[in-house]
């Protein structure tokens, strides 16, 4: 197992790794809007966290050579499935042509109340 690290994407606040290699995939942990360049939370714009959510996983997957094509599945945790429609939208400017797996859950709280969380597990083959 190999623990991943860039300065590209928040750093990991509690006792875990940004991402970890295991045999031929990445698992991505679960990405909060956080902008890696001032450490700061976008807050309450569920379009701009989206997108901040998925240029952290991209930073993550670039770090290692990999592209949002490797992906092979999604969870996305959200507070509010009324949003799903938006969080849609901005999705599929990342995955317009790529269509991974994904799984979409309503959850109560999130870490520091975002809107929107999103895990990842990409292919490295």
């Amino acid at each position: 197992m190999e623990l991943v690290n860039t300065e590209k994407a928040p750093s990991a606040v509690e006792p875990y790794s940004q991402a970890v290699i295991s045999q031929n995939f990445i698992f991505i942990s679960g990405q909060l809007p956080i902008d890696p360049e001032t450490n700061e939370l976008i807050e309450n714009d569920i379009v701009q966290q989206t997108n901040q959510v998925l240029k952290n996983i991209t930073s993550i997957l670039e770090s290692q050579g990999l592209n949002i094509k490797d992906i092979i599945k999604n969870t996305i945790f959200i507070k509010n499935m009324n949003q799903f429609p938006t969080i849609n939208e901005e999705y599929a400017k990342y995955f317009n042509t790529h269509k991974s797996a994904r799984s979409a859950v309503e959850v109560s709280y999130l870490p520091k109340n975002v809107l929107i969380e999103i895990e990842t597990i990409a292919s490295i083959t």
